[in-house]
């Protein structure tokens, strides 16, 4: 059975690091170009970032270049998301999921098919 489990997430003050990892079990992950959402309370779920299947080619919203990276390794069977220099307007729960196409990068989620269950985030002092 496919699935996804996003971990790491919890409560970081403002100006503080997390990472998030999205680790697969019942199929290759590196099979699959995988996207990191994230959905604020009260607001819908939004694209954060995407990478390529081999890892070369990556995707970023506008609000979090330079501040976010996506990296996988896909011998562990993970993707994860280095969260740096972390604002209040970033706390929402977060998001892994498979994309539909094994080449196009999208931060769409009509792109995505297979969803984790989310991980929370909270920044706040």
């Amino acid at each position: 059975q496919l699935e996804l489990v996003e971990s790491g997430g919890g409560l970081v003050q403002p100006g503080g690091s997390l990472r998030l990892s999205c680790t697969a079990s019942g199929f290759a992950l590196g099979s699959k170009i995988i996207g990191w959402f994230r959905q604020a309370p009260g607001k819908e779920r939004e694209g954060v970032c995407t990478i390529s299947i081999n890892g070369k080619e990556t995707k970023y919203a506008d609000f979090v270049k330079d501040r976010f990276t996506i990296s996988r390794d896909n011998a562990k069977n993970t993707v994860y998301l280095q969260m740096n220099s972390l604002v209040p307007e970033d706390t929402a729960l977060y998001f892994c999921a498979t994309g539909l196409s094994s080449w196009y990068l999208s931060l769409h989620q009509d792109d995505f098919v297979d969803w984790g269950q989310g991980t929370p985030v909270t920044v706040s002092s």
